[in-house]
């Protein structure tokens, strides 16, 4: 896909924009908690500079066309408390995966459904995406939930797909099709 320009997309109490250097610490914040890593497929954040990394990466996905890491910003205080990343952009089939992470002090409050929405409309009317793709930890019951309310189908189940820190993982497959969603 060609570079991905930067887009800022608004909902009641948020603000999803691009990723800024200046969103190191929130990140780290973020992704070192146990509880928000918990159905990842890799481990809790233990150095700070792994915010670096994944700000450099999302920089690299903007500008290669193949990612749009957004950060989730309380349009009250301008705090970041999560992530919305649509990634894996396939341009010929019109196809992305999706992931996402919230601060744990942030869970249970709609944000996520928010964030949702409003990216997937994004994806799907000024992207032009088909078909969008979540893989998700079957025992992560929230993610199952928010992806059902947002019209998301389960397709598929892999038994033993992940092991992270010696936890042998699960994976459920999710997809959402562009006609589903303009039905909802």
């Amino acid at each position: 896909m060609p570079e991905i320009a930067p887009v800022t997309l608004q909902t009641e109490r948020l603000t999803l924009r691009f990723l800024h250097a200046s969103d190191t610490q929130a990140l780290y914040t973020i992704h070192s908690d146990p509880a928000v890593m918990r159905y990842f497929s890799g481990t809790a954040w233990t150095d700070p500079a792994q915010g670096d990394a994944d700000i450099a990466r999302a920089l690299d996905g903007y500008s290669s066309g193949s990612g749009m890491q957004l950060a989730l910003v309380l349009r009250e205080t301008g705090k970041l408390i999560g992530t919305i990343k649509p990634h894996a952009f396939h341009a010929q089939n019109r196809r992305c995966e999706i992931g996402y992470a919230l601060a744990s002090a942030f869970w249970g409050q709609g944000y996520l459904s928010e964030a949702m929405r409003v990216t997937l409309d994004y994806l799907f009317k000024e992207m032009n995406m088909n078909r969008i793709e979540a893989d998700i930890d079957p025992r992560n019951l929230a993610s199952a939930k928010l992806l059902e309310r947002m019209g998301f189908q389960k397709e598929g189940y892999m038994p033993e797909r992940w092991i992270v820190n010696g936890e042998i993982c699960d994976t459920a497959f999710y997809g959402l099709l562009r006609r589903g969603w303009e039905t909802i």
